[in-house]
């Protein structure tokens, strides 16, 4: 009996070499992450019944009771003989892995190859491996691998599959003292060696196992992070900014020699490998990329060929293509490029996939934001829109006065009026104008304001040449002047002394409007509600600011901020900072305005 086990031992290690050496296969992982299918469970009864055949091949003859050495694969039984090998342990593996159905195949094919054989047990064997591929099918059912508790009860599982192969020979083989003499010398061994044997065996599944989870874990974080360093850029939409930008982190934190990201006809961005002739604002070239587009699903190559690019000496030799969708319409592609086809992997296509699906629904967002903003921005354009009535009668009365005085300057104010209409006008149909606009716009309030109070207040403006063809939103400066005229300073004050700044300068990439007066200042019960909501109080209500405040977040985000700071007897500072470099949503417009 003792002399039994090192054989044995021999016979578990060669079965646990081959397990290894499968269990380095992509194809053998995925088979054991994945057996839900029906080619994956045929796989697995293929694999685990040869485990069977090979055990059965290399057991250790065993006639009269004594252990018949040899080198040799056991093809065939004497009458009076038996085998004692590791055959329950791969019909217990397979079990326990892949079910029932799974179970039952392995058992059958190992019992039947056992059958085969020949020996006075040959019967009992069969019957044993069948009996126990069923049972450890059932019972796998219930055991799931990926709990820390399965495995031990795997391992118990195969000890006592093998104690019924023991009981069944006493059972069934005859003569019942040939048996029992059997079963007295390989008992102890085939049941310590089998559980041993299936200990190391589930070992190596549940490394697997783990190992995959591992790699799922990394990849969905990584998902995630890329999705969330991308975010900031596709909520700007599909433009050539935004697709550099995701492009350059995707690059970054993957495998890819190259990252392209287009939309239904221009490559937006390209950042990487190729970059020669993959063009950034050049039309499509691929003709993997267009059979996405038309499609609307993933496409995959892993030659040049496939890929179909202009240029046929192209570096990149392998990609996989994603549609980027909103609302279910293809709206554009993520490709990733390999100089190798080998490092287009499982892994990178999983997590490309996942980051296809992510960027999808963060464009779907940024649409419905967009559309919502839009709906904001025309409410806000239509408050905007309208004069005060006051205002018009008051600049009517002022110009018809000053006819009869000094045409002239009727004149003049008549064309500020027209500047003032105007700017109203287009201000409401754009989402942002030139810096230059805002301050005619402020400009022409002014002088229709000076004219009805001459001497009464006093305008300073200090811009930067630079920045006057910049882009802001329209209505930003106007109403804060307006403001300051209305509510800064009392009514009877003295000439001269009413005093507004309004100053522009660039700082690193941010544009940084001011305006200051040295009004009367504002409460501090009113000054923490400013910006943030309107506000009753016999000053006003604040909607002015507060419309100003929620545009330039609509429309910059992070990016942009809106700061009040003021003290009572000591006027009121208006800092608002905006990018320079910022696209809304795709042209801007500004172009369309001409000085005159």
């Amino acid at each position: 009996m003792i002399s039994l086990l090192p054989l044995m031992l021999e016979r578990v290690g060669i079965l646990l070499i081959v397990a290894i050496l499968l269990s380095r296969l992509k194809s053998f992982r995925n088979i054991v992450n994945h057996e839900d299918g029906v080619t994956d469970k045929i796989r697995l009864i293929v694999i685990f019944g040869a485990f069977g055949v090979i055990s059965n091949y290399t057991g250790v003859e065993i006639r009269g009771g004594s252990l018949i050495a040899s080198q040799a694969w056991q093809t065939w039984i004497e009458t009076d003989g038996a085998i004692a090998n590791t055959r329950i342990m791969g019909v217990v593996i397979g079990g326990l892995i892949g079910g029932p159905v799974v179970g039952t195949g392995v058992g059958l094919i190992a019992g039947l190859h056992r059958f085969t054989l020949g020996g006075f047990t040959a019967v009992a064997c069969g019957m044993s491996s069948i009996l126990a591929g069923i049972a450890t099918g059932y019972l796998g059912k219930r055991i799931r691998l990926r709990e820390s508790g399965a495995l031990w009860r795997a391992v118990v599982i195969g000890l006592l599959m093998e104690c019924t192969q023991m009981a069944t020979i006493l059972l069934v083989a005859r003569p019942f003292e040939a048996a029992a003499a059997l079963v007295e010398v390989i008992a102890v061994p085939m049941i310590f060696i089998n559980g041993f044997g299936t200990l190391l065996f589930m070992l190596i599944i549940q490394s697997i196992i783990r190992e995959e989870t591992r790699t799922r874990a990394h990849q969905t974080q990584l998902a995630f992070t890329i999705a969330d360093q991308t975010l900031p850029f596709f909520r700007q939409g599909l433009n050539p900014h935004s697709c550099r930008e995701a492009a350059e982190i995707i690059r970054k934190q993957t495998h890819a020699d190259a990252i392209s990201i287009t939309d239904r006809h221009h490559v937006l961005a390209h950042i990487g490998a190729g970059a020669d002739h993959h063009v950034a604002l050049q039309p499509i070239s691929t003709q993997l990329t267009r059979q996405v587009l038309e499609e609307g699903s993933a496409g995959k190559a892993v030659t040049r060929e496939q890929i179909q690019c202009s240029k046929p000496d192209c570096v990149l030799q392998a990609a996989i293509v994603l549609p980027l969708k909103v609302l279910e319409r293809t709206v554009g592609t993520l490709k990733l490029y390999y100089k190798k086809p080998s490092r287009l992997d499982q892994a990178e296509e999983e997590l490309a996939e996942g980051l296809s699906r992510l960027f999808s629904t963060q464009l779907e967002l940024a649409e419905a934001e967009r559309q919502r903003r839009l709906l904001k921005d025309a409410e806000i354009k239509a408050l905007q829109a309208q004069v005060h009535p006051h205002f018009l009668f008051n600049a009517f009365n002022t110009i018809s006065a000053l006819c009869r005085m000094d045409p002239e300057k009727a004149r003049t104010l008549l064309q500020q009026l027209s500047v003032f209409f105007r700017s109203n006008l287009q201000g409401a149909r754009q989402t942002v104008v030139p810096l230059y606009k805002e301050l005619e716009h402020v400009r022409a309030y002014l002088s229709l304001e000076q004219a009805r109070f001459p001497d009464k207040y006093s305008m300073r403006m200090e811009i930067d040449p630079a920045l006057e063809e910049i882009g802001i939103p329209p209505f930003t400066l106007q109403p804060l002047v307006e403001n300051a005229l209305k509510y800064a300073f009392p009514a009877h004050a003295e000439p001269g002394r009413s005093q507004i700044m309004l100053r522009a300068y660039r700082e690193q990439d941010k544009m940084v409007l001011v305006t200051e007066d040295n009004g009367r200042g504002i409460p501090g019960e009113l000054l923490a509600a400013l910006g943030s909501r309107t506000v009753e109080s016999l000053e006003g209500t604040g909607t002015a600011l507060y419309n100003i405040c929620k545009r330039i977040d609509e429309l910059y985000g992070a990016e942009g901020d809106f700061r009040i700071e003021s003290k009572p007897g000591a006027g009121t500072k208006v800092t608002i900072r905006l990018p320079i470099h910022h696209s809304h949503w795709g042209e801007t417009h500004v172009e369309s305005f001409d000085r005159r």
